[in-house]
């Protein structure tokens, strides 16, 4: 859901987090998605080891740097480990979190001899467990238990093999060595659940948008509902729109592949935001051959206007695209209306696809079209009432139906309205 002005949203976040997320990425671009976003997370993960182990080491160096130097220096290879992990990304996925764990394994462990089970250093062995999971995932059981294992073990040994450290530190220093270890464990913990949700979540969004590309936005809650519920429906009246480029194989071979590539893609897209203009729901493109629908999936009383409106429009977005590119570019569009059946259809590279009498009516409309016009149906004039032009075409012989009435949409009527309207 996106947030209200003022409120902290997926931008929001991602603008105050900009830098660490910069960071995160650094050596994880030829990963696939699922593996990137675990090694971002270990990336995160490796900074804030680094900043706590500086912490840590300067407030061994503060309180004694002569009795805690090995303290400090435990913490200062802590960071200079964690460092390293961005760069062991180019070797394998789990060369960095094996880096950090055993760093990790061997530094607490080490601490806890040299100031003793009163600092509550063997507590961060949970932060340990915790980026266990998070950057090792289920694929690696076998190596996840054994890194949790060894975790635990080292937590246990650590209890009881070291009650009294051999620094000999003060209790009020012990005091706070523990309080700090415990507020490092909730922060860094909190940190990594905090990013790793916050990644999950942006990865579902970016699925969910590639969804919303592919589906009506309705049709993807349907299935967000109901994953194997078969999305199946029958529309009493919608208006379809079939469109295709007169000679367009002539055109394509005069511009080449990659130009004619790029045009098409921006034809399509100044069709796209007129279908979202005008309440229409773009069903495919084929080649040059661009359909939509409107009245479906949710109702719309007045979907033959918003259809004659976009048809109209797409002939003047044509032109536009034909000045840019340097080329004639001339639309056949056919409109028909009536009942539809729509659903989404197989199960790899599905689509959201629309058939009927009406979808057939329109492609043999677009195909029998005066090229540069707009042709539409007897039932699509009707449902336009007064608001546009038309001029009767007669009988034309449609195949499969044989001479039907049909019509040329001339244009908006004159005082007629003229801009996109939905209805309430």
């Amino acid at each position: 859901m996106p947030a209200a002005p003022g409120q902290a949203g997926p931008r929001g976040i991602r603008r105050w987090l900009a830098p660490l997320l910069r960071l995160s990425e650094y050596g994880t671009a030829s990963y696939p998605p699922k593996v990137r976003r675990r090694l971002q997370i270990l990336n995160v993960m490796a900074v804030l080891v680094a900043l706590f182990s500086i912490l840590f080491a300067a407030t061994y160096a503060a309180n004694d740097l002569s009795g805690h130097r090995w303290a400090v220096l435990i913490n200062l290879a802590l960071v200079a480990a964690a460092l390293t992990v961005p760069f062991a990304h180019r070797h394998s996925e789990i060369t960095g979190a094996m880096i950090l764990l055993a760093a990790e394994y061997a530094g607490l462990f080490a601490l806890v001899a040299l100031l003793g089970r009163s600092s509550g250093i063997q507590l961060n062995f949970v932060v340990v467990a915790t980026v266990a999971f998070a950057v090792l995932g289920p694929s690696r059981p076998g190596l996840l238990v054994l890194v949790l294992l060894t975790g635990f073990a080292l937590h246990v040994g650590a209890w009881f093999l070291f009650p009294d450290g051999q620094a000999g530190a003060s209790p009020d220093f012990l005091a706070q060595l523990y309080v700090n270890s415990a507020l490092t464990v909730f922060a860094v913990t909190a940190a990594i659940a905090f990013y790793a949700f916050w990644v999950v979540e942006q990865a579902e969004a970016e699925t969910e948008a590639l969804l919303r590309n592919v589906l009506p936005d309705l049709i993807v809650e349907r299935l967000k509902r109901q994953p194997d519920e078969l999305v199946a429906d029958t529309h009493a009246e919608v208006s379809v729109l079939f469109s295709d480029i007169k000679s367009f194989v002539p055109l394509a071979h005069s511009l080449g592949a990659l130009r004619t590539v790029e045009m098409l893609n921006d034809l399509v897209r100044g069709f796209d935001r007129l279908a979202s203009l005008h309440g229409v729901e773009k069903i495919k493109t084929i080649g040059d051959a661009y359909m939509a629908v409107a009245g479906l999936p949710e109702p719309a009383a007045d979907h033959a206007v918003r259809q004659a409106r976009m048809a109209l429009a797409m002939q003047e977005s044509a032109r536009e695209t034909a000045s840019r590119f340097g080329v004639e570019i001339v639309l056949r569009i056919g409109i028909a209306t009536g009942p539809v059946m729509a659903g989404v259809i197989g199960t790899r590279k599905f689509s959201y696809d629309v058939w009927g009498d009406a979808v057939n009516l329109a492609a043999r409309l677009e195909q029998t079209c005066e090229v540069g016009r707009v042709h539409i149906s007897t039932a699509t004039r009707t449902r336009l009432g007064e608001l546009f032009q038309v001029r009767p075409r007669g009988a034309v012989p449609i195949k499969g139906l044989g001479p039907v009435e049909t019509f040329t949409l001339l244009g908006p009527a004159l005082g007629g309205p003229e801009r996109p309207g939905r209805a309430a």
